[in-house]
């Protein structure tokens, strides 16, 4: 599929970049390098990466708090928050978009979380880390995506307007809401919430980055959409390298648990699998049951389906710590969002058929 064939403009005329670059095609790949890489590293120098994590300002890690911001910036500067304006012509499909990634999604996961972490797995997975995987799947169920939906959107010829308005209502929720959800089935897992460093994150991963990127958006966009367009493209490969050197870090650190208990990041992403395809199939369900398009129900899917990584990531780092069992199930997240996404793309695609007739 040509990328051509997937150019889509939003409402303000700014175009969504190419469907798929090679960082986002190959970040399984990428990231599984990382875990060797960041492994390798912190066997080799322990001292070395003791001194990183011990560089905190109020329990924030200052090398990762600038990492990302550089990973998250450039994906919030494709948000448009005027096409909230858009949100009523497509009420129904963000209606099912709000009622998965909001009163589903994170509840599921929880949920998940409890049957197999706490109970069908636990027998295999370390004890001290259980409530620490349980917090992590949480904060990966409560962060909806938001840049790499554009990418699965174009893949199944999804309604561009329709996505850029979900993307921007959910991260105008997400401002608000993403902390007390966290606290809130936190709380219900009987974990204990660290609220000043949970809302120092919300403040610091979502709050402070969506303000610098609207106002960064607003200046290069008074220069022209191209210009717009070009730095957009030149900032891409500089979000996903802060990613993957995050990535090292964090295996850096979790490499001892990792080399002790290999099977830990296959068990934790059973829930995670589970999870996107119920999300997922659920959301393509109720859209076809109101009648609703396949170009607006496919990528009302699959922002049900995928989670806002990079965010988890910062937040379980900065609020549970770089070595907890938190870290590390977001980062299990981040290992199978693209392959398990692009089988949820084929799945949309090739019952399109299916769908439009039960549709009319």
């Amino acid at each position: 599929m040509s990328n051509s064939s997937l150019s889509h403009h939003h409402a303000d005329g700014v175009a969504t970049p190419p469907a798929m670059g090679v960082f986002e095609r190959y970040l399984t790949l990428w990231v599984a390098l990382c875990i060797v890489v960041g492994i390798a590293l912190g066997q080799g120098w322990p001292v070395v990466f003791q001194h990183i994590g011990a560089l905190e300002i109020a329990r924030v890690n200052v090398p990762v708090g600038v990492l990302i911001w550089v990973m998250v910036i450039p994906m919030l500067l494709k948000i448009d928050f005027a096409a909230l304006g858009q949100v009523r012509a497509h009420w129904r499909g963000i209606g099912v978009t709000l009622f998965i990634n909001w009163a589903v999604k994170p509840f599921s996961m929880a949920l998940l979380g409890w049957l197999f972490i706490r109970h069908l797995l636990a027998p295999a997975l370390p004890a001290d880390q259980l409530e620490s995987y349980v917090a992590g799947l949480i904060l990966l169920a409560a962060a909806p995506c938001t840049a790499m939906v554009f990418v699965w959107s174009q893949l199944c010829r999804g309604d561009p307007y329709f996505t850029l308005s979900q993307v921007a209502l959910n991260d105008a929720i997400m401002v608000v809401a993403f902390a007390p959800l966290v606290a809130l089935l936190l709380g219900l897992s009987s974990i204990t919430v660290p609220w000043d460093t949970l809302l120092t994150s919300v403040g610091l991963y979502i709050v402070i980055p969506v303000i610098v990127a609207q106002v960064a958006r607003w200046h290069l966009l008074r220069r022209g959409v191209d210009h717009f367009q070009a730095v957009v493209g030149r900032l891409g490969p500089y979000s996903i390298s802060a990613l993957l050197l995050t990535l090292v870090l964090l295996f850096a650190f979790q490499g001892e648990a990792i080399i002790r208990q290999p099977l830990v990041i296959a068990l934790l992403a059973v829930p995670i699998l589970l999870q996107v395809f119920f999300n997922a199939g659920l959301a393509y369900l109720l859209n076809r049951k109101l009648g609703v398009a396949h170009c607006v129900a496919g990528p009302s899917a699959l922002i049900g389906a995928s989670n806002f990584f990079e965010l988890a990531v910062a937040t379980a780092i900065s609020v549970f710590g770089f070595d907890s069992g938190a870290a590390l199930a977001t980062v299990v997240g981040v290992l199978i969002e693209v392959p398990v996404m692009l089988l949820v793309v084929r799945v949309v695609n090739q019952s399109r058929h299916w769908y439009e007739r039960a549709a009319a």
